[in-house]
């Protein structure tokens, strides 16, 4: 842990204008992005960071014809990039959102490298993968309308786990790259009192030295939660 620093979260924005810019294809965009998630957990990993999240996919995004590119990605790559951070660096790996919608191969490679890395211990990171928070309510709202035992609202560990984050603690920092100013309807309920940074710079793009330079801007604020 780095100066009571152990949780960052990640929104993943700017793949398709960076391959524009770089006058690619989209699938160039996606798998450079792709491999610098790899790059990134690599190096919170070197920061003993213990909690990394990320947005990889939202549910408004799903139904882009650009899906079907981000499924030849991890057809292609997911397996054996995961499986060398589960294996070789001890990651522990967690998914969440929903999964109605995918296609089973995807399903089985997502429950293979959560079941793989179960027992992890070095970096827990998630991936949030079709997901949204209005979404999240949703599911939260039908688990406990159907739940047969009642659950205590009083209870703030109890109303924790019914989200997808459970007992992980909230996020100290969410960076977003990309330029937009927004929270995208990311994991709203954990980023109460999360420091926010924007970036212009796209995501593959994002570098070790910009992560540093966020990390060190983090350590110098005297965080007070209230008003």
């Amino acid at each position: 842990m780095l100066n009571n620093l152990n949780h960052i979260a990640l929104i993943l924005d700017g793949n398709k204008r960076w391959a524009k810019l770089k006058n690619q294809n989209n699938l160039f965009g996606y798998t450079k992005g792709f491999e610098n998630i790899r790059n990134i957990v690599n190096i919170a990993l070197s920061k003993q960071i213990s909690y990394l999240t990320i947005f990889a996919l939202s549910s408004e995004n799903f139904n882009r014809s650009s899906i079907n590119i981000i499924y030849d990605i991890i057809y292609k790559n997911f397996t054996k990039t995961f499986n060398d951070l589960v294996t070789e660096k001890g990651v522990r790996v967690k998914i969440f959102g929903s999964r109605n919608k995918l296609p089973n191969k995807i399903i089985n490679i997502f429950e293979n490298i959560e079941n793989l890395s179960i027992n992890n211990k070095n970096l827990n990171l998630n991936i949030a993968f079709n997901y949204g928070f209005k979404d999240e309510i949703k599911n939260l709202l039908k688990i406990a309308s159907e739940s047969v035992k009642a659950i205590n609202f009083d209870n703030e560990k109890e109303i924790n786990e019914l989200f997808y984050l459970g007992s992980f603690p909230d996020p100290d920092i969410l960076i977003r790259t990309g330029g937009h100013k927004r929270l995208s309807n990311f994991i709203m309920y954990n980023l109460t009192y999360t420091e926010l940074f924007f970036t212009e710079t796209l995501w593959p793009d994002f570098s070790e030295k910009e992560f540093n330079s966020i990390i060190n801007q983090y350590l110098k604020i005297d965080r007070k939660y209230g008003l």
